[in-house]
């Protein structure tokens, strides 16, 4: 399954993307997105996910609430894209 991106194809730039957090914590705004892959590192390897985050200074509840709650969907939601596409593509062609 290949969908081509301006001159790439998907699979290629998905492979970059290495995590879908938001950059700031939604309630306080307080910045988060670079200590996840930190966290996602070390909770795989079997760390308690409560002791990384006091460990990465994240001490509000709102901010762990962030990191606690994500879900890596992307893998899910990427064979959709190509069905999207070649929709477009129907679209174009009957009109």
């Amino acid at each position: 399954m290949e969908v081509q991106v301006q001159g790439g194809d998907a699979k290629s730039l998905i492979g970059e993307i290495v995590m879908m957090i938001p950059i700031r914590c939604f309630t306080c705004g307080s910045l988060i997105g670079d200590k996840y892959e930190e966290f996602k590192k070390r909770v795989g390897m079997g760390e308690d996910p409560g002791k990384v985050l006091d460990n990465l200074g994240i001490k509000r509840y709102c901010c762990r609430r962030m990191f606690i709650t994500n879900v890596d969907i992307i893998d899910q939601i990427l064979p959709y894209e190509e069905s999207v596409y070649r929709k477009g593509k129907e679209y174009q062609v009957m009109r």
